[in-house]
């Protein structure tokens, strides 16, 4: 294994890890706010004790995801100092706003954990609302810096100096909103469809009236999300043919530019005889979804030169998951939300209560395909257009050790984790043995 090699999955595995624990310190507190908020509505007294046990997830998470992110702002100066070198005086400011937006999110969560009793019910319910806000603006801060990496702005690049910086145009370039946006949605989904699934199980194995309330609170969350992602992902999508044509042609694997694209169900890309096999083509489908006309032309890799073309087939398997699980999500919301219009009760059923389960680990699945697309489907450089990946890394040597080191952290922490919360759900079981209140016939 190279260094070049190496470096990549470094900063594979340790986004991979710490997206999984953003993407719930983003949507998990709005699920703990909207448990407290039924308990302070007078709901039941099942939703104070599922907002306290919510509260304990979302510290560990928070403390863990924590020190992810902490290791993946160090790989950046690590491993790419010549990016850190010309990003840094760019996007130094959507960094800056992530460290107050992460400061505030910390000094909420604290408020929340031991405010029961100590501030009015209501203020303690907004700390835990504040909580959620400043994850998600945090989250979309560091996607800003991210788009700019795939939409570089605010700036003139002088042979490789920048020049006439604009910070705020660097911040809130072409692909901030829209991307951040596609990723807080994509963590209200995941996070929805996860914690529906696990107490979709637990009620399953326990019937506790606390796991079926949660059940409720999550997939309401889960199926608003999955049916806004559709509508968000056709808007990104658009903004990726403008911006990115080769990713979108890698994304696709469409090799010859041609007017009425199909849209390509399944596949498999073979980028050195440039043809894609086993695929089921929907045509005019790509022209229409990448520029809204059926006729529109869509440039294929063909009309790029070769050394800048994306990993193709990567590129495409990694899209291809993320709009199946997505596409799959979507019809479980649907059939879930019409069932509780029409048939309430069955909603709860077996069969229903166990593909929510089935579903628990998808929309995460999702989330890292996603991520795939935007960061492989932008080699073979780290600033789109100006600065390749190999020329940014550092010239240390023996960087695989550093990666098996980071893996094996890692790997270490996920344990943990996986630990600290399966106790947390033995210490609420243990809790609510003793309340006849708490369990269904």
């Amino acid at each position: 294994m190279d260094d070049l090699l190496a470096a990549r999955l470094q900063m594979a595995f340790s986004l991979g890890f710490h997206i999984i624990f953003a993407a719930i310190g983003v949507a998990m507190p709005f699920l703990m706010a909207a448990a407290h908020a039924l308990h302070l509505l007078g709901r039941g007294p099942g939703y104070r004790t599922l907002t306290k046990a919510w509260s304990r997830g979302v510290a560990i998470f928070f403390a863990v995801g924590a020190v992810s992110g902490t290791a993946l702002s160090f790989e950046l100066g690590l491993l790419w100092p010549r990016f850190m070198e010309h990003a840094g005086p760019i996007i130094g400011m959507p960094f800056s706003w992530e460290g107050t937006a992460f400061f505030l999110e910390a000094i909420a969560i604290g408020i929340f954990l031991y405010g029961w009793g100590r501030v009015r019910p209501w203020t303690h319910w907004a700390s835990g609302l504040v909580t959620g806000i400043a994850g998600v603006a945090s989250a979309f801060f560091v996607i800003c810096a991210n788009g700019w990496m795939n939409s570089p702005a605010g700036f003139d690049w002088n042979g490789g100096d920048p020049v006439n910086i604009d910070p705020w145009a660097a911040m809130f370039n072409d692909a901030a909103f829209l991307q951040g946006l596609h990723m807080v949605v994509a963590a209200f989904q995941a996070v929805g469809f996860g914690v529906a699934g696990i107490h979709a199980g637990l009620y399953l194995r326990t019937r506790y009236a606390i796991h079926r309330q949660g059940v409720m609170i999550a997939f309401v969350m889960a199926a608003l999300a999955s049916i806004a992602q559709p509508i968000v992902g056709d808007f990104a999508a658009k903004s990726v043919a403008r911006r990115q044509p080769v990713k979108l042609a890698a994304m696709e694997a469409l090799f010859d530019t041609q007017a009425r694209a199909p849209l390509l169900i399944g596949g498999l890309p073979d980028a050195a005889a440039a043809r894609t096999e086993y695929a089921i083509e929907l045509p005019g489908m790509l022209s229409f979804l990448a520029h809204g006309e059926f006729s529109a032309v869509v440039k294929g890799l063909k009309d790029f030169p070769r050394e800048d073309w994306p990993p193709v087939l990567i590129t495409h398997l990694a899209f291809q998951l993320m709009v199946g699980v997505g596409g799959l999500l979507l019809a479980v919301s649907l059939a879930g939300v019409l069932l509780l219009w029409r048939k309430p009760e069955k909603f709860f059923s077996p069969g229903m209560l166990r593909l929510l389960v089935l579903c628990a680990p998808l929309g995460f699945l999702a989330i890292e395909a996603g991520w795939t697309v935007t960061e492989v489907g932008r080699q073979p450089w780290i600033i789109q257009g100006l600065l390749r990946t190999s020329e940014a890394l550092t010239p240390r040597p023996g960087i695989v050790f550093t990666f098996a080191v980071y893996l094996g952290l890692y790997l270490f922490l996920a344990a943990v984790v996986t630990l600290l919360m399966s106790r947390q759900v033995q210490a609420l079981h243990r809790e609510l043995a003793g309340r006849s209140e708490g369990e269904i016939p």
